[in-house]
């Protein structure tokens, strides 16, 4: 048995403030929340039209309310970095080749905003 004492690094709950790269790693690791948000508002929306039309109304009512109108703006900010991030990232993760030869990465990258625009 080894007497020497082992080294445990204290982790703060603040850590990754230290460092550009991981802040933005963590905004959008939480944009995640958005879209979950946004896709439960949709699908609260298919089953209000499903219950008729005067249940539909009154959840068109509740998306005029200024809470709601701010989530929808904080959405569609977050889900928007979410986005460009991800695409961004799609290079790094997916080798693409061509006749033998890489395709490179801003091609790969023009190309998918080019269908996400057309979409």
């Amino acid at each position: 048995m080894s007497a020497r004492k082992p080294f445990h690094r204290e982790v703060t709950p603040t850590w990754w403030l230290r460092n550009p790269f991981f802040v933005r790693y963590m905004i959008r690791e939480g944009s995640s929340v958005f879209v979950l948000g946004y896709t439960l508002v949709l699908l609260s929306g298919l089953v209000a039209l499903r219950a008729g039309p005067d249940a539909y109304e009154k959840f068109l009512q509740t998306l005029q309310s200024p809470w709601a109108l701010a989530f929808h703006l904080a959405a569609f900010v977050m889900v928007g970095y979410h986005t460009i991030t991800f695409l961004a990232m799609t290079p790094k993760t997916t080798r693409l080749e061509f006749r033998g030869k890489k395709v490179p990465d801003l091609i790969i990258v023009v190309a998918e905003y080019v269908v996400l625009a057309a979409v």
